[in-house]
């Protein structure tokens, strides 16, 4: 791949990581960076991934060094063997050694040693096993518990705000399909978390609980050992195939046919498009009124930090954009908590009544929940939220008050708000907190119905926003930082993501939209106009990115009828499509390439004839150097190629 097609599809240069399908009898799977991805039986996603995996204090990711890779494959089955080793930020250094095995006939199973070769500080190492969440959530399930006893339950259906299962020698579920699956672990004590609540497409099984302290430090010179068993029991009459493909190096696969209906009655409307600034972000967008008047958003959300120092000449220039803008705007502000919570909202309200700022609702919100409390942490001391919300409403009785959470819906599905006090509830997402590969980041997009519905649970009829969302991370609730990124590297918990500004982020992008569907979410806020989670890069002229383009496709669909689009199942995870007809009967679609591999599509249409006019976006379109992207005109009633993360936005004509 040449370096400008890496810098239009991903915005980096840095090399993935090789794939490589290994086989052994019924079994498959995806060898990545050391560890077994979509493993499957009988071409069955039975486990999403196994990984040994080590976090460094803040929850940041140890990258291993590996040597002595060995993989004998044949008739028989596959080994794999290794040994790695991790240093942590403050230059503490552990070795490992990992055997996975799979005969052809058996078990597939994962064993690995480690020793640190110092105190080595550490928030979690060992094996992290991922069961998918599409045929799983919901499953009959069966644990064996480390006392002997034995738990008949199942995979929860919506998203279980702490662990689903704890102590955990041995977790079955049974799949639609008709296989059983059985993990077993040894070595240390197990418990599953529902990462669905950090937008991951999976249940984590994982070492060691979190009740207990973290981070914790591993004795040099001490040697662990952890083993994962996995086997799969096909119900004798009961078994048949499923639909998705074996793992492998995606190629071109057939037309992709797209369902367009114009007749079915319109359940729901399309979001606002809301766009968050924060107050090092002003200037940027002050000196470049054509960014916001080109995207034309419904919504601005103006980040306010007291703790960071903000006050009046952050909100008075906040005030200059707004008036300059002429858009609605809603100021997120986190409550302090160090004094009376109506003292400290009276006081922001002579503050915004000083810098004559103009806003239509607050999202309010306690410091302190912005900081994750993981189970067995103490949580630091939180002003009451009916007294915070009632306090609001005396501070600022001519506005909407927003409830919820500045960070994901992690704590809010933890922390959950008086809904009587609130006029919405907001959460943000972020598809890097635990794993930054391409493909994890766009598996999250199977989560987020999953996080609708959930929150739709909590909330009931009551309005849903959501944002700010980016790929980037744009607060830690789970350590003290964000992490650096100067080398534009794939890393979780990274503040700028180089995919931000490339195709691969519009085309998730539009996966998100077109995932929403069914939620009823009155605004998608993203990340930021400009800088590290924006739309666009200021820093040496104006630079749009492809996000920006999809963008301004949502914010024109806004308050129009979302149409019904139908994608065959198998393709769900590679093709993204939502369409929209306003008022006026004109109809807006965009189509996205959620994949590394070029895809062809067709759109047909049910109930009617339409002709659109269409551009396409891709890496013969979107150079580096121009002010915008080059579109290239398509013709939606014939069969269109998509390239990787490519996209199509169009306009009934």
């Amino acid at each position: 791949m040449s370096v400008d097609v890496a810098i239009a599809r991903y915005g980096t240069t840095q090399s993935r990581e090789p794939e490589r399908c290994v086989r052994a009898g019924p079994w498959s799977a995806l060898l990545v960076d050391g560890a077994l991805r979509e493993i499957r039986y009988r071409d069955v996603e039975v486990i999403r991934s196994v990984a040994l995996l080590v976090r460094d204090k803040d929850w940041g990711t140890c990258r291993p060094k590996r040597e002595g890779v060995e993989l004998d494959e044949d008739e028989h089955g596959f080994r794999i063997a290794y040994r790695a080793q991790c240093a942590n930020p403050d230059g503490q250094v552990l070795n490992y050694d990992q055997r996975i095995v799979c005969p052809a006939d058996g078990a597939l199973r994962f064993e690995a040693s480690v020793t640190a070769q110092d105190a080595f500080l550490t928030a979690r190492c060992g094996f992290c096993v991922l069961h998918p969440i599409d045929g799983v959530a919901g499953a009959p399930a069966r644990v064996e518990h480390g006392d002997g006893t034995h738990e008949q339950s199942a995979f929860p259906e919506l998203i279980d705000p702490w662990q689903p299962f704890k102590d955990i020698c041995a977790i079955e579920h049974d799949l639609a399909c008709g296989l059983t699956v059985r993990c077993a672990f040894a070595g240390d004590v197990f418990e599953m978390e529902d990462q669905r609540n950090w937008s991951d497409a999976s249940f984590k099984t994982y070492s060691r609980p979190l009740a207990l302290p973290w981070p914790y430090t591993l004795e040099a010179g001490v040697t662990t050992r952890q083993s994962v068993t996995l086997s799969v029991e096909e119900r004798s009459g009961v078994f048949f195939p499923g639909s998705a493909r074996a793992p492998s190096i995606p190629e071109q696969n057939d037309a992709v046919t797209i369902t367009l209906d114009l007749v079915q009655e319109a359940a729901e409307t399309m979001p606002a498009l809301g766009v968050a600034i924060a107050a090092s972000e002003i200037d940027a967008a002050l000196a470049h009124p054509e960014l916001l008047a080109g995207l034309a958003p419904q919504q601005l959300t103006l980040s306010f930090d007291p703790v960071a120092g903000h006050g009046l000449a952050e909100l008075e220039r906040f005030s200059a954009l707004q008036r300059r803008a002429g858009i609605a705007a809603v100021l997120e502000y986190a409550l302090p908590g160090v004094d009376e919570p109506r003292r400290e909202l009276d006081a922001l309200a002579a503050l915004i009544e000083a810098a004559r700022l103009e806003i239509v609702g607050i999202v309010v919100s306690p410091c302190v929940h912005r900081q994750s409390n993981p189970p067995g942490s103490i949580s630091p001391p939180c002003p009451a939220l009916d007294d915070v919300y009632r306090a609001a409403r005396a501070a600022f009785p001519r506005l909407r008050i927003g409830g919820g959470m500045l960070s994901y819906f992690t704590e809010l599905n933890r922390k959950r708000p008086p809904l009587e006090l609130a006029d919405w509830v907001t959460h943000a997402t972020c598809p890097i907190v635990h794993a930054a590969d391409d493909r994890s980041v766009m598996q999250t997009l199977e989560a987020i119905p999953h996080i609708t519905r959930s929150c739709r649970a909590l909330v009931g009829a009551q309005r849903y926003a959501i944002g700010p969302v980016s790929i980037g991370m744009r607060q830690n609730p789970y350590g003290s930082r964000v992490m650096p990124n100067p080398h534009r590297e794939r890393m979780a918990m990274a503040g700028f993501d180089p995919r931000q500004t490339a195709l691969f982020g519009g085309a998730w992008l539009a996966g998100y939209a077109a995932a929403l569907e069914g939620a009823r979410i009155d605004t998608l806020t993203l990340g930021a106009l400009t800088g590290e989670r924006g739309l666009a890069d200021v820093s040496d002229g104006v630079k749009r990115y492809p996000m920006y383009e999809v963008a301004r496709a949502l914010a024109a669909m806004a308050g129009s009828d979302r149409l019904a689009v139908a994608v065959a199942a198998a393709e769900r995870s590679a093709i993204a499509c939502l369409a929209a007809r306003d008022a006026q009967e004109r109809i807006r679609i965009v189509i996205a390439n959620l994949t590394d591999s070029e895809r062809e599509v067709r759109l047909t249409l049910r109930g009617g004839t339409v002709s659109f006019h269409a551009f396409i976006c891709d890496e013969k379109t979107v150079r580096e150097k121009d002010v915008m992207p080059v579109p290239a005109q398509v013709d939606l009633t014939r069969p269109v190629l998509l390239r990787p993360y490519a996209f199509v936005i169009g306009m009934a004509v």
